[in-house]
């Protein structure tokens, strides 16, 4: 069982790593193909709201595909997909490439989760979901500079080669390692996961992970650019400082997920409030080396926690079938907010200059945060309602059987 979950979890870390892998060659690709750097943003962007579009649809056609044979399937086309982006001749293709694994992407999200969570069964559900989610958050943080680093030392098409050997050795530990995975008939059904959705503050929850993600990604989708250009960094540099992001990043989502454990809400709030904090001062000091350099290890620190912060307020209290069914939904919402996020930076970069994207991630963070005292006001009026609804009902059908 663990060993099935950890090669889910290396799974994860090769296809966000070819999501998020781009973000560090950015800059060279712009040099490479003559674009501007907003429409090479699109490269993330265009992935993103693939994943967004696409995930509700796909995950319902293949609901009754083995598990097994349809997590190989996904790794095996985004091991295709970063071949064809190595080789791309023009920014077309690498476009076309790009796209080709994103529509499967978030079919990999839900049944890793849903299926670790199986295996492990109900009391170590929770440790199980961690893991995978633990792939997900050291790609975030450790994928980016990886990639950056061997397109600085080789080429950029260097860094989708090393993307495409992380998601072969993911396939190949997926079908020689773990067991078949048949669906059961009764799981396929989503009929009685989607009554959640009539639920008002599932829709508000949903929205605040959004907008956090838009937030985060508004200067994140763009920061190998910004060091370049308001920092004054070399391509190693870069880097190094990304690396550097990646690593107190990991120390970070560790930390996130102690605090998260004690108080959702009140943790989730504190980092709204830190992360804002530290695009403030990347705006104010980002021009000056070494202050950025402490900026960036704080701002690592915080910022990876994020994906785990807006996962655990969309699932918080949510059990059962109704779990898997949101767990199929969140891909789509936080790549719904990257894309808005690297849109929203993409045009004031255009517009504004890349030192200004800071005041874009900013007013989202505080939209998020704001959002959290509405969810909590209405969340219980929501509960109390519904449980009405339904504990109504029972001591009737109870007494017409007696």
């Amino acid at each position: 069982m663990k060993k099935s979950i950890y090669i889910m979890a290396l799974g994860a870390f090769g296809i966000i790593t070819t999501e998020f892998g781009v973000i560090g060659i950015l800059p060279k690709l712009v040099k490479q193909f003559h674009i501007s750097i907003d429409t090479a943003g699109w490269l993330l962007s265009a992935f993103a709201l693939t994943v967004a579009l696409a995930g509700p649809f796909t995950n319902m056609l293949t609901a009754k595909m083995n598990r097994k044979t349809i997590m190989c399937l996904v790794l095996g086309i985004f091991v295709i997909s970063n071949l064809l982006s190595a080789v791309a001749p023009n920014f077309t293709v690498l476009m076309i490439a790009r796209i080709l694994p994103a529509f499967l992407h978030p079919v990999f999200w839900a049944v890793s989760m849903t299926a670790a969570s199986k295996q492990a069964g109900p009391k170590d559900a929770p440790k199980a979901i961690a893991i995978v989610m633990a792939g997900l958050s050291v790609a975030t943080v450790l994928g980016v500079p990886l990639t950056t680093y061997v397109a600085d030392l080789f080429s950029w098409r260097a860094s989708f080669v090393v993307s495409a050997l992380i998601n072969l050795l993911a396939f190949g530990a997926l079908a020689f390692f773990v067991p078949s995975m048949p669906v059961n008939e009764a799981d396929a059904s989503p009929k009685s996961q989607v009554k959640i959705l009539g639920r008002l503050h599932i829709w508000v929850k949903l929205l605040t992970a959004t907008i956090i993600l838009a937030g985060m990604f508004a200067t994140y989708g763009y920061l190998a650019e910004y060091l370049d250009k308001v920092s004054h960094m070399s391509g190693v540099q870069i880097s190094m400082m990304l690396l550097v992001f990646g690593g107190t990043g990991i120390i970070g989502n560790w930390l996130t997920g102690i605090a998260l454990s004690k108080n959702i809400l009140v943790t989730s709030r504190l980092f709204l409030l830190a992360l804002v904090v530290m695009h403030a001062l990347a705006y104010q000091f980002g021009g000056l080396f070494i202050p950025m350099v402490i900026i960036l290890s704080v701002w690592g620190l915080v910022h990876t926690g994020g994906f785990l912060v807006a996962n655990l307020l969309v699932i918080d209290g949510i059990h059962g079938t109704a779990l898997d069914f949101v767990n199929s939904l969140l891909p789509s919402f936080f790549n719904a907010g990257i894309t808005v996020g690297t849109l929203l930076g993409g045009f004031v970069i255009a517009h504004y200059g890349i030192h200004q994207v800071i005041w874009m991630t900013i007013p989202l963070l505080l939209l998020s945060f704001g959002l959290s005292f509405i969810k909590e006001n209405a969340k219980h009026k929501i509960i109390e309602k519904a449980t009405e609804e339904i504990a109504e009902p029972e001591p009737v059908q109870v007494a017409v059987c007696e």
